[in-house]
């Protein structure tokens, strides 16, 4: 099987890659199989936004295709950022300007209150337009400041800390934090339905 991840991150092809090892599918990015375009996420979930890319460049394409759309809620700011997780401290904003302007809306909120969550949708669709769309969450917390290294593209970890646990997303190994975080819920979910399609 073909699958074109609707991405331009390179990174994220490689995890997929890495996820579906040992199964008869052949992982792609969009660039890679000819799709430049990017889609309009004007969508109100990360499910609308996830479906939206990934019917996108299964028509392109004529293949299967997966996306993913994901982001973290503040609970102290009314569920902000969402899905303007990748674009709410204004466009082209640096993944620095992005956890800055987090910790700036949250200047004087205390610890107790700065509650949060992660959630992630990944959509499948088929050539012949069936869809399938599966989600993961995580709470956590906001610490005051930074902590660990950022992932690149994934600017929330150094400043997420999940339920349970005293150390950041960014002070994590990569094993770690897919064993247990939003992303890494709704691709074992994904991997699942693959499973049960290629064996089929």
């Amino acid at each position: 099987m073909q699958l074109i991840f609707a991405t331009h991150n390179p990174g994220k092809v490689i995890e997929m890659q890495a996820m579906l090892a040992g199964l008869p599918i052949t992982v792609q990015s969009a660039d890679n199989a000819g799709v430049h375009e990017d889609v309009v996420e004007d969508g109100v979930t990360f499910a609308e936004n996830a479906l939206k890319k990934a019917r996108f460049v299964s028509q392109k394409t004529g293949q299967w295709a997966v996306a993913d759309d994901s982001g973290l809620s503040i609970d102290a700011l009314d569920g902000a950022p969402g899905v303007f997780s990748a674009r709410w401290a204004g466009e082209g904003a640096s993944d620095a300007d992005l956890i800055q302007h987090t910790l700036d809306e949250l200047q004087g909120v205390p610890e107790h209150r700065r509650s949060a969550w992660f959630e992630s949708a990944a959509a499948l669709v088929s050539p012949d337009g069936q869809e399938w769309v599966f989600t993961g969450k995580i709470d956590g917390t906001i610490p005051l400041q930074p902590r660990g290294t950022p992932r690149p593209k994934l600017p929330y970890d150094t400043i997420f800390i999940p339920d349970g646990h005293d150390r950041t997303f960014g002070e994590m190994s990569d094993e770690e934090k897919n064993g247990m975080s939003h992303r890494g819920e709704a691709f074992r979910q994904l991997k699942a339905l693959l499973q049960s399609v290629v064996s089929a």
